[in-house]
């Protein structure tokens, strides 16, 4: 089978991480791999902030739960209150993605260049996770000042990245009637 195929087959959302810190070299290829995902009309709309700070991460996971408690949405709800849970799984590096505000098509070229970031980690042996609940966080302006994104961007989504504590085996049926084609 085709190498990269392969690999996005493989690629799993890792929830358990090993303490250790990723290397430079592997987080600076996993940056470039988003830098060079595709972008409508060459606009580039994203910035990478790199959080490696396990203190500020845990501030996040603490503050975004605490959001989360009071949304009206069942499950958002009973996420929050999980005591065991981070949200970020204790991975040690996280990377928010942000897009340019006035960009034609941000969001779509941000999660490109996130599905690239991940499909590259998977490449190295690293695992990631796309996490969409740190939302509740970027919606508070005092909070986003710890951040440091730079004016004029907005934050999507958060990933993490780390070594796998465990290596998923099981592959999940994907839904195979979901093609319609038209000759």
């Amino acid at each position: 089978m085709n190498a990269i195929v392969e690999n996005i087959k493989n690629r799993r959302s890792i929830r358990r991480y090993l303490p250790e810190q990723i290397r430079d070299e592997e987080l600076n290829t996993i940056i470039e791999a988003g830098i060079y995902a595709p972008t409508a009309h060459n606009e580039q709309p994203w910035h990478f902030t790199v959080i490696q700070n396990k203190e500020l991460l845990d501030h996040i996971s603490i503050t975004t739960k605490g959001f989360m408690t009071n949304c009206g949405v069942d499950w958002i709800e009973k996420m929050g209150t999980n005591e065991k849970l981070h949200l970020f799984y204790n991975a040690p590096t996280v990377i928010i993605v942000s897009g340019k505000k006035e960009a034609y098509s941000s969001l779509t070229d941000c999660s490109a260049a996130i599905e690239n970031m991940m499909l590259a980690a998977e490449s190295l042996n690293i695992g990631s996770c796309w996490i969409g609940l740190v939302s509740f966080f970027f919606e508070q302006e005092e909070e986003m000042k710890k951040l440091n994104i730079p004016e004029g961007y907005t934050p999507y989504y958060a990933v993490t990245f780390g070594y796998k504590q465990v290596r998923p085996t099981r592959i999940p049926e994907r839904n195979r009637d979901v093609v319609t084609y038209i000759k």
